[in-house]
């Protein structure tokens, strides 16, 4: 373990990372995607139901969204949603990256023939933001990483008994394959046995003849079995014909269908371009986006001299780019399950990499904690918030952000720890981003236990911004009937009071709303908005933060009727 990442560095990272992606894991403002709410609406309608099968869902077009493997997590960890949280539905996540980093240390560590690259393979995948964005929450792509991931990684430790296996090993890659489709989409069996192909003909040092006598059957028999797997949905759900229209036809063969203008217009120009493809593929490292471009110029350069583990590495990262560029609507989220590739070619080439990629990583890690911390001075000085309550962190907060900024100064500094606490730096930066927001996450940020009780089993309207937002309510106010308005209404207290019996409206800090005479304050709490004018913008660059950052929800009893309101349209829906 020597070099430029001993052992006691590589032990202190992996406790940090461990650390980093288990702390906030309950956090309504963890980095996430927005359709956690929709996976988990759809999960809790199911297990209402009491059945595994037929999907459910209140959402118009959103069922058959993606494949039962992930409702049937969030209904196992969860407990038929008897113990509904949001650390519940996300554990199973973490668990499948940590399992995914695992394989990798281990695959590495086999052909590299090295502990230290092992380790740091693994500790740079999960330092990715994309890692980090996606493999915690309630979503997709931590189950489908992790079975897309095993066959090639599989490949890489066994080598020659895991290319000749004639049985063994076309039945594990079938059904790791299968178990991916199951959780996410079928799509997915064309770059993976696709890439799975490549690296048999790679094997046969790229004679086609030999490869078709020995390894067409083994392809065959993989996407057959993984296909079967997935088929298995067809035969369970009893309304298949709605499993075809809305998850084959509009989830899948939609994407093909040209976004703005033209298919080959779209191919090469706009959001949804090749280049767009690129440019998100990389940007998943987060930040060590340059050091991933710093890796792939070096590969470029060394391409007459690379191993054979880093051609099938490239292959891989190749085939997926190659297939994802087909659809017209293109996304670097797709191409997640090859961002393990990408963290064992850093890890291949991390003592010959040049300085400047890690020195621009730690220049974007003090930016962002210095602007964390500029915030955090700001908000628990500042007198902004009048009668919601104090913005205050513990003091441990402020030891951390010390400590976590001068040990990245400290590798911008030191050429020999440079890249060390440029790898450490990222956990740092993301702890920080939670630590940054731990107040809002007690109880400014809640309703009171009594508010709660009082609201149990009524109708409330809540402003929603996104398709089932108010399953996050439901976390705040759980056991009430949930009804959404639009959120850019929400400021429009005079309306909302004279339209619904039970109300959650919103006012600038410090500013009690104006109300009616027979309407009554329930409860209130402090909650972060997602929206703001250009001139808030500069208001809050000018110092005024809190004041534009943050608003007052308050839940407001009228004497309005729920009558009028049984066949209003819930905009949550």
């Amino acid at each position: 373990m020597r070099g430029s990442f001993p052992l006691r560095y590589a032990l202190f990272t992996l406790v940090l990372a461990v650390f980093t992606y288990l702390y906030g894991l309950d956090s309504r403002f963890a980095p996430k995607n927005g359709d956690e709410y929709p996976y988990m609406h759809i999960v809790r309608m199911t297990a209402d139901s009491g059945n595994w099968l037929p999907l459910q869902s209140q959402m118009d077009g959103i069922k058959n969204t993606k494949p039962p493997l992930i409702f049937w997590q969030g209904i196992a960890s969860t407990g038929w949603a008897s113990d509904w949280s949001l650390a519940n539905l996300r554990w199973p996540s973490v668990l499948y990256t940590g399992l995914t980093a695992f394989c990798l240390f281990l695959a590495v560590r086999r052909f590299s023939g090295k502990t230290q690259t092992g380790f740091l393979a693994a500790l740079i995948w999960l330092s990715f933001f994309a890692s980090y964005r996606y493999g915690r929450p309630f979503l997709t792509d931590p189950p489908e990483v992790f079975w897309l991931s095993l066959p090639f990684l599989a490949l890489l430790y066994w080598g020659k008994s895991a290319f000749e296996s004639k049985f063994f090993f076309p039945v594990l890659a079938g059904i790791c394959f299968g178990l991916a489709l199951f959780a996410k989409s079928f799509a997915y069996i064309a770059p993976a046995s696709l890439a799975l192909g490549l690296y048999y003909w790679h094997w046969r040092k790229w004679n086609l003849p030999q490869t078709l006598i020995h390894d067409l059957y083994k392809l065959v028999f993989i996407v057959v079995l993984a296909l079967g797997i997935f088929a298995l949905w067809f035969v369970l759900d009893p309304q298949p014909e709605a499993v075809w229209r809305e998850f084959v036809l509009g989830e899948n063969a939609a994407k093909f269908a040209a976004r703005t203008s033209h298919y080959l217009l779209d191919l090469v120009r706009g959001g949804d371009s090749i280049w767009m493809l690129l440019i998100t593929t990389l940007a998943n490292a987060g930040l060590l986006t340059f050091v991933l471009i710093t890796t792939l110029i070096q590969c470029w350069h060394e391409r007459r001299f690379l191993s054979a583990a880093e051609v099938l590495l490239l292959l891989l990262i190749a085939t997926f780019f190659v297939v994802f560029s087909l659809p017209s609507q293109r996304s670097g989220r797709y191409l997640l399950p090859v961002m393990p590739a990408f963290a064992a070619l850093i890890a291949l080439h991390w003592e010959r990499l040049p300085l400047w990629g890690f020195r621009i990583a730690l220049l974007l890690q003090i930016l962002v904690l210095a602007i964390l911390l500029w915030l955090g001075l700001n908000l628990q000085t500042s007198n902004f918030m009048g009668e919601v309550g104090s913005w205050s962190y513990h003091p441990v907060h402020w030891i951390f952000m010390a400590t976590a900024l001068v040990m990245v100064l400290t590798g911008l500094i030191k050429k020999a720890q440079c890249k060390t606490l440029a790898l450490v730096g990222c956990f740092l930066t993301y702890c920080a981003l939670t630590s940054s927001l731990a107040p809002l996450e007690g109880q400014l940020g809640r309703f009171s236990a009594q508010t709660m009780a009082q609201v149990h089993g009524k109708d409330v309207w809540i402003p929603c911004d996104y398709r089932a937002k108010d399953e996050e309510y439901r976390l705040l106010l759980p056991g009430a009937q949930l009804h959404g308005y639009l959120a850019k209404d929400a400021g429009d207290v005079a309306t909302l009071t004279k339209t619904y019996p039970l109300v959650a409206v919103h006012s600038p800090l410090g500013v009690a709303p104006s109300i009616c005479e027979s309407c009554q304050m329930v409860g209130q709490r402090m909650e972060m908005r997602s929206r703001h004018s250009d001139e808030e913008i500069k208001a809050m660059l000018l110092g005024r933060i809190g004041e534009h950052l943050f608003v007052t929800e308050y839940l407001v009893a009228t004497p309005v009727s729920n009558a009028d309101l049984l066949n209003v349209k819930d905009v949550c829906r």
